[in-house]
């Protein structure tokens, strides 16, 4: 170790060769990274340029997507309006074609009991419609219960097709003696 001077040059030659091999490595690797760089400038000016565009028409797009959302429910809302009125247009002309048949039925009623009424003859009439009130007190229990089932037979005849109209045939009573129906 006499020879300090020869060290420190055989230390400084070593850093020299050093710092040339550090060197003819990373120029490659920093010419790689100039390239990436000027890479990431060209994206990133890309970027600035289409970016706000793309975001743009997608915002308007989200807009008017949300515009035929509220059209289409604007639009579901008045349909199921009409749809409604045309239920209750529908359950309104039911009701009037059903008044418009117990009207027909009673206007028919009423003329065939006026027809049957009209056209009875006046001689015809059976002895036992013709009894006074004091003649038909004398009648026997047997009598008056087959006066009876003939008044049912004659309202079965006479109702039998208008079934809905069971609540006319109750203003004659059974025990409503015929002769005063028919006055």
């Amino acid at each position: 170790m006499s020879e300090p001077l020869f060290w420190l040059g055989l230390s400084i030659f070593l850093v020299a060769i050093s710092l040339t091999a550090v060197l003819v490595v990373a120029i490659p690797a920093l010419q790689e990274l100039a390239r990436a760089a000027r890479s990431a400038e060209k994206f990133f000016d890309t970027l600035s340029r289409e970016l706000p565009p793309t975001l743009d028409s997608i915002r308007m797009t989200g807009l008017e997507i949300t515009d035929l959302t509220d059209d289409l429910s604007e639009g579901v809302k008045s349909a199921s309006g009409v749809v409604k009125q045309v239920d209750q247009s529908l359950n309104s002309a039911k009701q009037q074609a059903q008044n418009i048949q117990i009207n027909t039925r009673s206007v028919f009623v009423g003329f065939k009991a006026a027809w049957k009424s009209f056209t009875r003859s006046k001689g015809g009439k059976r002895t036992s419609d013709r009894l006074l009130v004091n003649q038909k007190a004398t009648l026997t229990s047997r009598e008056r219960e087959s006066l009876r089932h003939y008044n049912r037979t004659k309202k079965s005849e006479q109702y039998r097709n208008q079934e809905s109209y069971q609540d006319s045939a109750e203003w004659k009573s059974d025990d409503t003696p015929d002769w005063q129906e028919e006055d």
